[in-house]
C-alpha cells in the first residue's frame, strides 16, 4: 500500500511511531518546521494511515503547526483509535476525560483508556488507575486501580509510581507497607514528580519506611516547592520557621508561606497571618494578619478562626467587636479548637445577653454560609 510505513520506529518527545521511508514529516517536526510536518503527515492521514492520524491529532490538540483545535484533534484521534492505534486511543480517552473537543464522558474515556492500556500503553494504564480509584466511569475499585498503576509504574510512568506509593502508604487495594511506598515515591520523585517529592518528604519527616531525617524531608519538599506544590511550600515554611533540617530563618519561612498562601493553602494563610501579627520575618502589620487569618478561616481552619476572634477582641487590625470575637471563638470551638472555646467563654462574661444572642445567631449563619462573607 502506497501510504504504508516501514517498520523503522522513531521515538521523539511528541511523535512516536513507525516513520515513512523518507522521514520528511517526522524530521520536519524535529526541526521545528511544523508547516512541512503538516504537509507530509496530512496526506498520509487522509489515506488512512493510523500513525499519521494519531500524530496529526496531537498537532491539533497542542497547536503545533496548526491553530489549536480540539474538535479536529478528536477527529484524527478517533480515526486512528478505531484502527487500534494505542497512542490515539489513550489520547482520545484523555479528551473525553477532560471534555476537550467532545462532551465530558467518563465512560467513554474509560473505554478508550482500557483499549490502550490492554496494549501496554503506560499513560492509559496510569489514567485508568485514576478512573478506578475515583470511581469515574467505572465502579470504584482500589485493587483494580493498583493493578493498572503497577503496570504503568513498572514501565517507569512517574505519575503511576507516585499513585502506587500513595496506595501502599494508605493501605488501599494492597496491605499497608511504608517501605514499598517509599520505594515507589523515590522512583517517581527522582523523575521530578512533585506529588511524590512532597509525599517522600512526609515519609522522611515522620520516619515512615525510612529513618526519620529532617534534612532529607526538607530536600524533597524544596524540590516540590520549587515546582509550585503548595503543601510542600507550606511544609517548607514550617521547617524554616522552626529550624528543622534547615537553618532557622523567618524571612525564608515567610517567602514559602506567601507562595502557598497565594495558592489558597489554608495552613500557610494561617501561618502567614501569625507571622504578620507577631512581626516575624516581616514588618508587624495587624491588618495584613487579619487578611490572611480571614482567608484561612473562610476555609474552615480552626486556628485561624480562633486567632481572628482574638483580633476582634483586642481591636487589632479591625475595630474591636466582642460580638465577632465571640462568633469566631464559637465557630473555632465547634471545629475542635480549645483556644476558641476559651475566647468565647472569656468574652461572654463581658457581653450583654442581647450581644451573646447576636453572636450565636451570626455564628449559625456563618456556618450555614460555609464561613464565607461572615
Amino acid at each position: 500500500m502506497k501510504s504504508s510505513l516501514t517498520a523503522i520506529c522513531l521515538t521523539v518527545a511528541a511523535l512516536v511511531g513507525c516513520a515513512s521511508p523518507d522521514q520528511k514529516g517526522f524530521d520536519a517536526y524535529n526541526r521545528g518546521d511544523h508547516a512541512t510536518a503538516l504537509s507530509e503527515l496530512k496526506p498520509l492521514a487522509e489515506q488512512g494511515n493510523a500513525i499519521a492520524q494519531s500524530n496529526l491529532g496531537w498537532m491539533y490538540s497542542n497547536g503545533k503547526g496548526v491553530p489549536q483545535d480540539d474538535k479536529t484533534a478528536v477527529k484524527w484521534y478517533t480515526l486512528a483509535a478505531e484502527q487500534g492505534n494505542a497512542r490515539a486511543q489513550s489520547n482520545l480517552g484523555w479528551m473525553y476525560d477532560k471534555g476537550r473537543g467532545v462532551p465530558q464522558d467518563n465512560k467513554t474515556a474509560v473505554k478508550w483508556y482500557t483499549l490502550a492500556a490492554e496494549q501496554g500503553n503506560a499513560s492509559a494504564q496510569g489514567n485508568l488507575g485514576v478512573m478506578h480509584e475515583k470511581g469515574q466511569g467505572v465502579t470504584q475499585d482500589d485493587k483494580t486501580a493498583v493493578k493498572w498503576w503497577a503496570l504503568a509504574a513498572e514501565q517507569g510512568n512517574a505519575g503511576a509510581q507516585s499513585s502506587l506509593g500513595w496506595m501502599y502508604e494508605k493501605g488501599r487495594g494492597v496491605p499497608q507497607d511504608y517501605k514499598t511506598a517509599v520505594t515507589w515515591y523515590t522512583l517517581a520523585a527522582e523523575q521530578g514528580n512533585a506529588d511524590a517529592q512532597l509525599n517522600l518528604g512526609v515519609m522522611y519527616d515522620n520516619g515512615r519506611g525510612v529513618t526519620q531525617d529532617d534534612k532529607t524531608a526538607a530536600k524533597w519538599w524544596t524540590l516540590a516547592a520549587e515546582q509550585g506544590n503548595a503543601r510542600a511550600q507550606s511544609n517548607l515554611g514550617w521547617m524554616y520557621s522552626n529550624g528543622k533540617g534547615v537553618p532557622q530563618d523567618d524571612k525564608t519561612a515567610v517567602k514559602w508561606w506567601t507562595l502557598a498562601a497565594k495558592q489558597g493553602y489554608a495552613d500557610a494563610q494561617f501561618s502567614l497571618g501569625y507571622m504578620y501579627g507577631e512581626g516575624r520575618g516581616v514588618t508587624q502589620d495587624d491588618k495584613t494578619a487579619v487578611k490572611w487569618y480571614t482567608l484561612a478561616a473562610e476555609q474552615g481552619n480552626a486556628s485561624a478562626q480562633s486567632n481572628l476572634g482574638t483580633m476582634y477582641a483586642f481591636g487589632a487590625g479591625v475595630l474591636k467587636d466582642y460580638v465577632y470575637a465571640h462568633m469566631w471563638g464559637s465557630i473555632a470551638a465547634t471545629n475542635g479548637n480549645e483556644l476558641g472555646a476559651k475566647l468565647r467563654d472569656d468574652y461572654e462574661k463581658k457581653m450583654t445577653s442581647s450581644q451573646i444572642a447576636e453572636a450565636q445567631k451570626l455564628a449559625r449563619e456563618c456556618v450555614r454560609k460555609k464561613y464565607k462573607d461572615c
